[in-house]
């Protein structure tokens, strides 16, 4: 093989691999493909986000500024509570995994 051949193969490899660096940017960047997409000053944002385990997660999400923690999984969605204050997330991060933990979810 020529050396033009290994040239093209190399920048052919560069240009596939700055197409996929600019596709992840803009999916970052702009929310695409499942994560949430922050505007500026809008009413609704997500304040925090902590795992569970695999498959759930808690979501504090705060609307014209009133907190909801709710738990999503893959199946459903829960409101665990509403109308939290401002620093009680950890608190209610805690009373919601321990009743998880606890299996009394009904709560």
């Amino acid at each position: 093989m020529e050396a033009a051949t290994y040239l093209r193969f190399v920048l052919a490899l560069v240009f596939v691999l700055g197409l996929i660096g600019g596709l992840t940017w803009l999916v970052r960047r702009y929310g695409v493909g499942g994560r949430v997409a922050t505007g500026r000053g809008g009413r609704l944002s997500v304040v925090e986000v902590a795992p569970v385990d695999g498959k759930r997660r808690l979501v504090l999400l705060r609307r014209d500024d009133v907190e909801h923690l709710v738990m999503l999984s893959p199946t459903h969605e829960t409101l665990i509570e509403s109308g939290i204050p401002d620093g009680g997330f950890a608190r209610a991060v805690d009373r919601a995994v321990s009743r998880e933990l606890t299996g009394d979810a009904a709560q």
